[in-house]
């Protein structure tokens, strides 16, 4: 360890992040090569993006990796955050039961996939907690001139792994985050439909927050965190990470 980072060797953050980053073991990869950089650990607090928000928002975090670049953006502006960078993106997919009763997977865009699941009407499992997840799938439904509602639309309050689970047991639809959906062991009927249009594409990323606004939080260790993740170091961390040898995020630091 480098004598620069000895006075931290005790030190650890609190990052607010998101279920997906948690449940495709990438900061199980990821974060012990953090901490033998710099002798810094990162006990991260898994929830939906909103929910990372709120708990940043409070001063209950040192440091915040989401996926809602609107929503991020105007953390920034309304002072929360003092920097935004982009880190790494994936996408989105559409799941559902093997048999396709919508057919989704002949559809040619996202919004043509997602007016087919709510013209028949079939079961779709819906995360509806206010996750960054969540809400592309809420924009989704908007762009397909959709209200989703019904009996056919279930909104569970869940993170993306029970809610995957959850959409097995009821063979129902279900839009997920690949890199949770690639590491999802209990799949039973379930298969990926549709993939590959361009609004399905998932950006995340970190922000520092105020230092004036919130003068207890460790910046000085959060900074090093964040420096870390945008460097050639942290970007071939999150490059090399993979699960049966695909890859899940794709580093695009700035």
């Amino acid at each position: 360890m480098s004598t620069a980072f000895n006075a931290y060797a005790e030190g650890y953050i609190t990052l607010a992040s998101t279920t997906s980053t948690e449940n495709s073991g990438l900061f199980s990869s990821i974060l012990p090569q953090f901490e033998d950089a710099t002798g810094i650990e990162v006990r991260v607090v898994a929830v939906g993006t909103g929910q990372a928000f709120e708990i940043a928002r409070r001063g209950d975090a040192d440091s915040l990796l989401v996926h809602d670049t609107a929503g991020e953006q105007r953390f920034v502006e309304n002072g929360y955050a003092s920097e935004r960078a982009d880190v790494m993106y994936n996408d989105f997919v559409l799941i559902g039961p093997a048999d396709d009763p919508a057919n989704i997977s002949e559809a040619q865009s996202a919004a043509e996939a997602f007016a087919a699941i709510a013209n028949a009407e079939a079961p779709f499992a819906s995360r509806g907690d206010d996750s960054g997840t969540n809400r592309a799938e809420l924009r989704l439904w908007k762009n397909a001139g959709v209200e989703p509602d019904g009996e056919w639309y279930r909104e569970l309050g869940s993170g993306m792994g029970p809610t995957l689970n959850t959409a097995a047991a009821m063979d129902a639809y279900v839009m997920s985050d690949r890199a949770t959906w690639v590491a999802f062991g209990n799949r039973q009927n379930l298969t990926l439909l549709f993939e590959g249009d361009k609004v399905l594409f998932n950006q995340y990323g970190s922000l520092l927050l105020s230092e004036e606004k919130y003068p207890h939080l460790k910046h000085d260790l959060a900074k090093q965190w964040h420096n870390w993740l945008i460097s050639e170091g942290g970007q071939q961390a999150i490059a090399d990470f993979k699960v049966d040898g695909q890859q899940l995020f794709f580093p695009d630091a700035k």
